[in-house]
């Protein structure tokens, strides 16, 4: 379901994936299956989104990003793909950034360009991340910090990924 409210030019659109009203999705973006893109949310070209992404409101997705298979990101999170903007001067390449498979990152959070959150982490709503978030860690505040780990089910859990929860792991 693309809502007749956004302007999406990418046919790259894959089956069962709504977008909602006031979206704007340029026409070289690659979103998968089942996702749930919420309003007002802008994705550009270079961009590729796997299966059974959520992307909550407010959020623009720039030009080198790459969101795997089932991750979550928060209403108005901010992407930057430039350490040095200037108006009007562009990059000869946009930074790299990777959410991999299973991570989440909560609302108004900043993810610094150029970096990758490894599989089944989570991000704390509004931290500030500037280094490479390793799998299953938990990450929070400005500037983010380890502060722990998470196991596969999102829960809290030991530095060896035993979880208190489902008694499951991670990694």
């Amino acid at each position: 379901m693309i809502h007749k409210l956004s302007d999406v030019q990418s046919s790259n659109i894959g089956k069962d994936t709504n977008i909602w009203q006031y979206c704007i999705i340029l026409k070289d973006a690659k979103i998968g299956n089942n996702c749930n893109i919420n309003s007002n949310v802008f994705i550009e070209n270079d961009v590729q989104i796997g299966n059974n992404v959520t992307i909550k409101s407010g959020v623009q997705i720039w030009d080198g990003i790459n969101i795997e298979d089932n991750a979550f990101i928060g209403p108005n999170v901010t992407f930057t793909n430039d350490l040095k903007p200037r108006s009007k001067e562009y990059p000869k390449e946009f930074l790299k950034t990777t959410i991999k498979k299973s991570a989440s990152v909560g609302a108004n959070s900043t993810i610094v360009g150029g970096i990758t959150i490894g599989k089944y982490s989570m991000i704390g709503a509004g931290s500030v991340v500037t280094k490479d978030v390793e799998n299953n860690e938990l990450w929070y505040g400005n500037p983010a910090l380890k502060k722990g780990y998470v196991c596969n089910c999102g829960n809290k859990s030991d530095e060896n990924l035993v979880c208190t929860s489902c008694k499951g792991g991670g990694k």
